[in-house]
């Protein structure tokens, strides 16, 4: 069983930056971001091959986030940049043990408790 734990979430102004980290206690391969707002579904924000060689964002994050990822300490990162309050939600860390992206939350084998990022205008 490995475990996700994020961190980083926080209140921010619209325009600043937060950087979301998601520590893995075992071996995983693609890893996700999705976040989830209030009465809405569950959506990828962002996802990262186990090499990091291939990447997937969601249009609404297109050249303002950016997913990283550090295989020696097990960790993803999500950068975010020129945040909107359209961007607040809680964001959750997903992880895969198969190759390949993951587009889709069945997709995912195992999530993080979800952290909280609120953008006030």
């Amino acid at each position: 069983q490995v475990q996700l734990v994020e961190s980083g979430g926080g209140l921010v102004q619209a325009g600043g930056s937060l950087r979301l980290s998601c520590a893995a206690s075992g071996r995983t391969f693609s890893r996700g971001w999705f976040r989830q707002a209030p009465g809405k579904q569950r959506e990828l924000v962002a996802a990262i091959t186990s090499g990091g060689g291939m990447t997937y964002y969601a249009d609404s994050v297109k050249g303002r986030f950016t997913i990283s990822r550090d295989n020696a300490k097990n960790t993803v990162y999500l950068q975010m940049n020129s945040l909107k309050p359209e961007d607040t939600a809680v964001y959750y860390c997903a992880a895969r043990i198969q190759y390949g992206l993951g587009y889709f939350s069945t997709a995912y084998d195992y999530w993080g408790q979800g952290t909280q990022v609120t953008v006030s205008s």
